[in-house]
């Protein structure tokens, strides 16, 4: 029992030094400020969709289709309007001329407002970051596939949180933050990439590890790579994109 009262006593005392000790001023407060360096000043757009002063417009209108060439470096053979560009079917993959590795995208698109197909056959296209990692494109709005093969999963590797997707015909918003992998001076594998993506405002990848490449067929697979561009996949589906831009991080 001596004891007991002993240690309690010895406890109250200790819980009291620490409630004191809290009390007391912790140093002069300027040792934990910092001014300088300062962050850039960058002035954001009049709404979530317009692009900040930083950013590296795309696609905004038909002339920003010299941003773009296909696959094999070859004509931009999409079709274009005032505001948007549309797959051409059998024209084949378009890709940014410029190469980028870490970064923000901000990117628009629209399934067609005719509903043919089902699964995998209604909307499908991809955006791939550095030409091998592809986040999906597709009308998920009651339309039954694979679940790491529907609008917002990192293709035939993981699953959207949630499916956020609106119906065939509207417009829709991916905004991405994508961290590029990174080697070792022996080209093996040090960091894997990570996303995290908001469709139409909403969550959907998390800071989510890319397993390596992302093939309809076969495992993912990590090569040594640089920079690389932007794709867009041409599924033989007239997917339309809008109001395209990134910034380098």
């Amino acid at each position: 029992m001596h004891h007991m009262k002993r240690n309690l006593i010895l406890a109250l005392v200790f819980l009291v030094a620490i409630y004191t000790n809290a009390q007391q001023p912790q140093g002069d407060p300027k040792l934990t400020e910092i001014w300088s360096p300062v962050p850039k000043i960058v002035t954001p757009g009049k709404s979530a969709a317009d692009a900040p002063s930083d950013a590296i417009i795309i696609f905004k209108n038909k002339k920003d289709g010299d941003n773009w060439v296909n696959k094999d470096g070859g004509p931009f053979g999409w079709n274009a309007d005032d505001s948007s560009f549309t797959v051409k079917a059998s024209a084949g993959e378009i890709r940014t001329k410029q190469s980028f590795g870490d970064c923000q995208l901000h990117i628009e698109w629209r399934t067609p407002a005719q509903v043919k197909g089902d699964g995998q056959g209604r909307g499908n296209s991809g955006i791939f970051f550095m030409s091998r990692y592809e986040l999906q494109v597709l009308d998920s709005y009651n339309n039954i596939t694979y679940s790491n093969g529907q609008a917002g999963s990192i293709y035939k590797q993981t699953m959207p949180l949630v499916n956020a997707s609106r119906g065939p015909g509207q417009w829709q918003v991916y905004d991405v933050i994508y961290m590029s992998p990174k080697f070792n001076s022996d080209g093996m594998i040090v960091r894997p990439a990570y996303i995290t993506v908001l469709h139409n405002g909403v969550l959907i990848q998390n800071h989510t590890s890319i397993y390596g490449t992302t093939p309809y067929r076969g495992q993912p697979e990590y090569e040594v790579h640089g920079k690389g561009p932007i794709m867009l996949q041409d599924h033989d589906n007239t997917t339309s994109f809008r109001n395209i831009w990134i910034r380098p991080l």
